[in-house]
């Protein structure tokens, strides 16, 4: 049986092009679907990646603000140190000048001083009493003091006040100083936290004295200056 088909030709080649047409045009839109995805993953992630930038270059900006804040510190207290000395060695070379030496010697890395004062007090001043009769009023008023100078009875009191890293650079810096043989007893007056930008510090106090009748040689004090110099 012979089959004839009534569909023509053309008809049959023209719906083969439209399917094959249909066919291509969902391929190109899945095609530029998956452009457009990646295109926008891309510029997605190339925003963050430059929110990532700004706010790393913000940090870096503050880390360098912080880092020449510290060196103005230090330059501050090389001045300051140069200044006291100065001062030191006009009002009395020894033992101030020597003094404040050994307190520089002594830092730890990382700890500044700020502030740095020395208080002079006349301990017979605090033990003044009336005296009860003229024959001890007169004993009173004898120069019982005329070998020794004025300044050797003065009692020297240090305050310093500075930053630390942390509190173990200024429990370092307290027992350097309670070794020294130059101060009798060091004591801690404040410490606390201490911010600049997103830096924190110790700001601590100490309070110290000066020990009495030092007996230091001219070859001891020539090396406590020469310390200081090479710090500088």
């Amino acid at each position: 049986m012979v089959n004839i088909n009534f569909v023509p030709d053309d008809y049959i080649q023209n719906n083969e092009s439209s399917r094959t047409n249909l066919m291509y045009l969902v391929l190109f839109a899945v095609v530029m679907s998956a452009l457009g995805g990646t295109f926008v993953t891309i510029k997605t992630r190339q925003r963050a990646l430059n929110a990532q930038e700004q706010i790393v270059n913000k940090k870096l900006a503050k880390a360098q603000e912080a880092i020449q804040q510290f060196e103005q510190l230090q330059a501050k207290r090389r001045t300051m140190m140069k200044t006291a000395l100065t001062t030191a060695e006009l009002l009395e070379s020894v033992p101030k000048s020597v003094l404040l030496a050994s307190l520089t010697n002594n830092l730890p890395p990382g700890v500044s001083l700020l502030r740095l004062k020395l208080i002079q007090k006349d301990p017979r001043a605090r033990q003044v009493k009336a005296p009860t009769n003229r024959y001890r009023q007169a004993r009173s008023e004898e120069p019982v003091t005329k070998a020794v100078s004025r300044e050797k009875l003065l009692e020297t009191y240090i305050d310093i006040a500075g930053l630390a890293p942390s509190d173990r650079q200024v429990a370092a810096y307290i027992q350097s100083l309670s070794c020294s043989t130059l101060l009798d007893s060091v004591a801690l007056v404040e410490s606390k936290e201490h911010k600049i930008d997103d830096a924190v510090f110790r700001q601590f106090r100490l309070r110290t004295s000066l020990s009495k009748d030092i007996q230091l040689t001219k070859e001891e004090i020539e090396k406590i200056r020469e310390q200081v110099q090479n710090i500088e």
